[in-house]
């Protein structure tokens, strides 16, 4: 049966189709309305098991359930590319040198797209106009984070998605000429929050005037002390959790690594020693695989001694016990492996394998561990990044070293970084003016 995945106010609809799974984004539509497809999807992958459809040659399964079974064809717009060959084109291209999250919003970015400008627009006819009816389409229907009208960070970010999409294609002859975005216009966007404190959050909400749009908006520029991170690491490793989730909850805090880079670390990338971890990169150098290396604190060195005195086995740091389930037909191509939580009642009765972390496996867990307690309100994986960083920023670790050690971050969240530990700032400045 196909499944719903809701995430940060947008669903998406995951299904298996031999074997494998797959998975697209709906957006953020009702909770009718994303069953309804799920349900529909259920349809079409059983009309295929009935061998009453096939999907047609050059289409892909996902773009298969998307476009109800319908076949889409170069030939339906007059020989011309359309918005659709376009998307699979570029990804099939591409998708071995992308973070699999990186395909997922190329994905939805797309998805977007095909939605305002139609899944069959001949892409060689793109306009500036059309561009500019695109982006006051979605700023007006389309709806942004914590209840807010949709940024425009997130449409420009739909924009270049397919403007680079674009370059591949006149570089492949497929397409010519230059992008037509010269003279498109944004509305005007507000600028995220710098990242803050637990305590100067509460102290803004004390101070009223804030409407829960707000509210949210800080608690997703939180991070956590240095003090903050050892308490809750101790909460973490007391959690109702997976074995492998406060290993990786050290991990995250005291190298700065983001979720992707932690689930494809191997057990070879820790040099106990050198007391040194290298973090295997996909986004500092484009087209490139690139390393970083990270020094081993004395408390992350012994955590994953204790973790590796457990560990379940394959090559990652990070492996979980699953439960292998197959279909009522016992069809070995339609099994599914589900990850578990080791010691359940249901694993003792089902067989057992050991396999990498997930990625939508670590996303759950974490705030399922901290539900209920003070933690909740943290935000993802994403906030030991920017404790880290913050840790370092506040004992006056040189900026470059930071940036080898945390890696690429972009101008932007530099300048957000820059207001972090206020009493720094605040004790620097008593410096000049005592």
């Amino acid at each position: 049966m196909a499944g719903i995945q809701h995430r940060n106010g947008s669903y998406r609809v995951l299904f298996r189709y031999h074997g494998k799974q797959y998975a697209f984004t709906v957006g953020k539509v009702s909770n009718d309305e994303v069953e309804a497809m799920a349900a529909h999807v259920d349809y079409l992958l059983m009309r295929l098991e009935q061998r009453l459809a096939v999907v047609p040659s050059g289409m892909t399964i996902v773009d298969y359930v998307q476009f109800d079974g319908k076949q889409v064809e170069e030939s339906s717009v007059a020989g011309k590319i359309t918005l659709t060959d376009l998307r699979r084109k570029y990804l099939a291209a591409n998708e071995a040198l992308l973070e699999q999250t990186t395909i997922e919003g190329i994905q939805q970015h797309f998805n977007h797209l095909a939605r305002v400008l139609g899944p069959l627009f001949p892409i060689a006819d793109l306009s500036l106009a059309d561009l500019q009816g695109y982006v006051d389409n979605r700023r007006t229907k389309g709806k942004g984070r914590n209840g807010r009208k949709l940024s425009a960070a997130t449409i420009e970010k739909e924009i270049i998605s397919l403007r680079t999409a674009w370059n591949w294609a006149v570089q492949m002859s497929l397409v010519s000429g230059k992008f037509p975005n010269r003279g498109l216009r944004y509305p005007k966007s507000q600028e995220k929050p710098p990242f803050m404190t637990r305590e100067e959050i509460d102290r803004r909400i004390a101070g009223g005037g804030l409407s829960p749009a707000d509210i949210a908006d800080l608690y997703d520029s939180m991070y956590l002390t240095s003090t903050e991170v050892v308490e809750w690491l101790e909460f973490m490793k007391t959690a109702p959790a997976p074995p492998y989730l406060y290993p990786m909850a050290c991990f995250a805090a005291y190298t700065g690594a983001r979720r992707s880079e932690i689930l494809r670390t191997e057990l070879a990338d820790v040099d106990f020693g050198g007391k040194i971890v290298t973090i295997h990169e996909r986004k500092r150098v484009r087209g490139k695989l690139t390393t970083r290396r990270v020094p081993m604190s004395p408390f992350l060195i012994n955590a994953m001694h204790e973790w590796l005195a457990v560990h379940p086995g394959t090559p990652r740091l990070f492996s979980q016990h699953a439960v292998v389930e197959k279909s009522p037909s016992a069809d070995s191509d339609r099994s599914r492996v589900r990850a578990t939580i080791a010691g359940a009642k249901e694993i003792r009765k089902k067989p057992l394998v050991v396999i990498p972390v997930t990625p939508d496996s670590a996303t759950f867990q974490l705030p399922a561990a901290m539900s209920g307690s003070k933690w909740e309100v943290l935000k993802g994986w994403h906030v030991c990044r920017h404790s880290f960083i913050s840790a370092c920023a506040s004992k006056g670790v040189d900026q470059r070293l930071v940036q080898s050690w945390a890696g690429h971050m972009s101008a932007e969240m530099s300048r957000r970084y820059a207001y972090l530990y206020p009493s720094t700032q605040q004790e620097a400045l008593a410096t000049v003016f005592a």
